[in-house]
């Protein structure tokens, strides 16, 4: 079984933390765990690009191959990686999981070698009836980032 991995750092912030991403036929459960997050919810997507040459921002935009709207996990039209929110408790730190079918591990919409950012802002899903909520979720600034890889055989959750 191929797994993936993150390793997100903090572009404006002290955020830090690992992503694995598992898969189970159809379905990957993404894992989260993260330090150094302001407290409250975060917008949590997989990016265009693994271009780390100027931080966060050269990941590009949300990777959408299919030209669909922003939406949640549970929404049959929405991008590739959207995740929706993650809570940061009051300590800072982020404990999550979430099973979805739209990921690739192999083919030319494969996340390996895409970016994944955790958000200052609490995504929307798509649901603020504006531009931004339909392309981005209006979930904000960059606060970390990180490129998914291929995870070594140890690093399987199973």
């Amino acid at each position: 079984m191929v797994n993936a991995v993150a390793l997100l750092k903090g572009a404006a912030s002290a955020a830090t933390g690992l992503v694995w991403f598992t898969r189970h036929g159809d379905y990957t459960s993404i894992y989260a765990n993260v330090t150094g997050v302001p407290p409250g919810q975060h917008g949590f997507h997989v990016h265009q690009f693994g271009d780390l040459s100027q931080g966060c921002e050269s990941l590009g935009g949300h990777f959408n191959p299919f030209n669909n709207n922003h939406g949640s996990p549970e929404d049959k039209i929405k991008h590739v990686g959207d995740f929706g929110n993650v809570a940061a408790d009051k300590h800072g730190n982020i404990h999550f999981q979430v099973t979805v079918n739209t990921l690739e591990f192999e083919g030319p919409n494969s996340i390996f070698g895409r970016g994944i950012i955790l958000h200052a802002d609490q995504d929307d899903l798509g649901r603020g009836g504006d531009e931004g909520s339909r392309l981005v979720g209006n979930s904000g600034a960059r606060l970390a980032c990180g490129i998914i890889g291929i995870a070594a055989e140890d690093d399987n959750l199973d």
